[in-house]
């Protein structure tokens, strides 16, 4: 069955349920906006079944399932934690899991206006986060590399957003990027796709964490990009202050990663605008103004 032709619907949902976690099937199911790789569908007031649709491989959800239990009990804000796991089956051959839900609005529907509280949030988040993975880890592939690895990628992203107004600062920051040392440290676990639609705010701050299908063991510097991709204008600086391990090295590193991730976004929008497969017209104005933080440094 291809991926166009699964329709999942509240009704897939509820039956999907009744067949393997029946307790759960009486509860109300609400369709979540959003989502590319898997679908959400709110369950109760607390709980959210996570669809596998246009992933071809469960590997995400997988990753998920054996490693959010593991780590949520370290992390001081709420992440999704696997409860039940959905098998593939005759009427949805795919995998499917009943997490915790986050309360809250993604970013990317949201705002942060309490800057300094949401930069003070994000560093200990992730100071708790990167910490030495063990040895069967998952590893980033490539998310996770150095930079001067990703720069084919990055001129796609370049070239396909025709930021002229702004290339040559942009290379600046990438060429500064790949010449920074690479990571020397131990791999230690990453989320490794931080923007604005997998972190949720309330009372404009970061209030949790979600969507860890790409997390892995390497670079910390591809988390610290969210210092320009998540925070308001002003705050990285406040950021690497609490974050305190970042060194300069790192920091040049994460800005690199920060412009790419940027130009996706950015790149995202463009699609979205021109009615293709997974574009986010509201990722276009999100994307650019991160890139602009960029070039005004930390």
């Amino acid at each position: 069955m291809a991926d166009t032709e699964i329709e999942i619907t509240a009704d897939l949902v509820r039956d999907l349920l009744r067949e393997q976690h029946p307790d759960l099937a009486g509860l109300t199911i609400r369709e979540v906006a959003g989502g590319w790789g898997n679908q959400m569908w709110r369950l109760g007031d607390q709980l959210a079944v996570r669809m596998q649709r246009m992933d071809r491989t469960p590997e995400f959800q997988l990753k998920e399932r054996r490693w959010l239990p593991v780590l949520a009990p370290r992390l001081p804000l709420p992440v999704p934690i696997p409860v039940r796991f959905g098998e593939p089956s005759e009427r949805f051959p795919k995998h499917w899991t009943v997490m915790t839900w986050v309360p809250g609005e993604p970013l990317d529907h949201g705002t942060i206006s309490r800057g300094v509280h949401a930069a003070d949030t994000l560093a200990g988040f992730l100071q708790a986060l990167h910490v030495a993975a063990p040895a069967e880890a998952p590893s980033g592939r490539d998310r996770g590399t150095h930079p001067r690895n990703c720069t084919a990628g990055f001129e796609n992203f370049l070239q396909a957003v025709g930021a002229d107004d702004i290339a040559a600062d942009v290379r600046t920051v990438w060429d500064d990027a790949v010449a920074a040392p690479a990571w020397a440290g131990p791999p230690v676990w990453v989320h490794g796709d931080l923007h604005p639609a997998n972190v949720v705010v309330a009372d404009g701050t970061l209030t949790g964490i979600v969507d860890f299908g790409d997390m892995f063991a390497g670079d910390p510097a591809w988390d610290l990009a969210a210092a320009w991709v998540l925070l308001p204008a002003g705050t990285a600086a406040r950021f690497f202050d609490r974050y305190a391990r970042a060194d300069e090295a790192a920091i040049r590193r994460a800005r690199g990663l920060a412009a790419m991730k940027s130009l996706f976004l950015m790149l995202m929008g463009q699609n979205g605008d021109r009615g293709l497969p997974g574009g986010k017209p509201h990722w276009g104005p999100a994307g650019r103004a991160a890139l602009d933080r960029v070039l005004h440094g930390v």
